[in-house]
């Protein structure tokens, strides 16, 4: 491999991008400065590092891999040790509460060697080192920021389209599967024109459009099918819910055309008439529709056919409570109260029965057996029998 040309070890100082760091050996810094340069340090730490992704992906698709290859890995082993550095670092640190004997610890980590051999530097040393293997790199690969840049930005659609493919093949439908395997070739025809040095910019731009398109549609299709799913289970599972309902209500609707004179008149619906839940959306919403008038109609009928088999227990009911009332008070000897209690109970007990007329012959009775108002008798007191002394 050819030797890259010297680098000659810079002096103590600040590397390009970042501040001068604070303290020095044996003087702790100052709380402020250490504050700004950690916050300064790490975002050198993340932009250095995108850069040498970038830089190391260029470098794999030269065509001289090997002349390179031992640099980036310099340039990587460099930012590590950095990396490692400050993390230890931020560990004294503790989030601001370092106090004298942490801070001068922290200085002698700034201003320590990093490691021997090639890491025998400090850390602002490592890091004007790093920038400077990223600057010689940059020739080497006869790239500019721009070129990089645009690296980039072909790996950040290679990796859409990587997710446009996977939500493609998950929902299932061949014509989305086509659309994503027309731009994965669009890609990769861009990747094989930008090896060659060609200018991709202006289908770059497109193709980045195209697919932050389809991913945006993918993603609305992947939620409505969830809807769709949750819909269609929903739809089947009020079908069943309804279905189950049917037998109890054919019983009761049987029952009470039995019992009742005149019942009702509605038909008891069958949801398995509507057949399966569609399978696209305006199907799954007019089916929906569809089950939500069963579901009225199943309502109505049940209440239809109950009443007035309700009814009529509540009059049997009322019956015996006024019959129990006619005895505590003696209304039960009349022949009259007594008339009315057996056409009362007729009524109530015959099969089929006659609602209207039950309702009637019971009010009439609980009148009947009422304890009697007689009121003062004229010329003298005393009570009434029913009255209470």
């Amino acid at each position: 491999m050819t030797a890259p040309p010297a680098v000659p070890r810079p002096a103590s100082g600040a590397s390009p991008g970042l501040p001068t760091p604070p303290g020095r050996l044996g003087q702790a810094a100052g709380r402020e400065e250490l504050l700004a340069f950690l916050a300064a340090l790490e975002e050198w730490l993340d932009r250095t590092r995108g850069e040498l992704d970038r830089l190391d992906d260029v470098a794999q698709r030269a065509t001289d891999v090997a002349a390179h290859a031992d640099d980036v890995v310099l340039a990587m082993a460099l930012w590590q040790a950095l990396r490692t550095r400050t993390d230890a670092i931020l560990r004294e640190w503790d989030s601001g509460r370092a106090d004298t004997a942490a801070r001068e610890r922290i200085s002698g980590l700034i201003w320590g060697r990093l490691g021997s051999g090639a890491l025998d530097v400090t850390l602002p040393e490592g890091a004007r080192l790093t920038g400077a293997l990223i600057s010689q790199l940059r020739e080497w690969l006869a790239i500019d920021p721009s070129t990089v840049e645009m690296v980039a930005r072909l790996r950040r659609v290679q990796a859409d389209l990587v997710r446009c493919e996977d939500l493609a093949r998950a929902l299932g439908r061949p014509e989305e599967t086509e659309r994503v395997a027309a731009l994965l070739a669009r890609q990769q025809r861009l990747l094989g024109e930008a090896s060659r040095g060609a200018d991709v910019t202006g289908p770059l731009g497109e193709i980045e459009a195209d697919a932050a398109r389809a991913h945006r549609d993918l993603l609305v299709a992947t939620t409505r099918s969830g809807e769709l799913r949750r819909d269609r289970a929903r739809a089947a599972e009020l079908r069943d819910a309804l279905a189950a309902r049917r037998p109890a209500l054919l019983a009761l609707q049987s029952r009470c055309r039995r019992e009742i004179l005149h019942p009702p008149r509605l038909a008891v619906p069958d949801p398995d008439r509507l057949g399966d839940v569609p399978q696209d959306r305006a199907g799954v919403d007019a089916y929906l529709h569809r089950l939500d008038a069963a579901a009225r109609a199943v309502d109505a009928a049940e209440e239809a056919y109950a009443a007035p088999l309700r009814e009529r227990a509540s009059l049997r009911y009322r019956l015996a409570q006024a019959q129990a009332l006619a005895q505590a008070h003696g209304r039960d000897a009349s022949p009259t109260v007594r008339a009315g209690w057996a056409e009362a109970s007729a009524a109530v007990t015959t099969t089929p029965c006659d609602v209207p007329l039950a309702r009637a012959l019971v009010a009439q009775y609980e009148r009947l057996a009422a304890p009697l108002d007689l009121g003062p008798r004229p010329g003298g007191g005393g009570t009434s029998r029913g009255e209470t002394l």
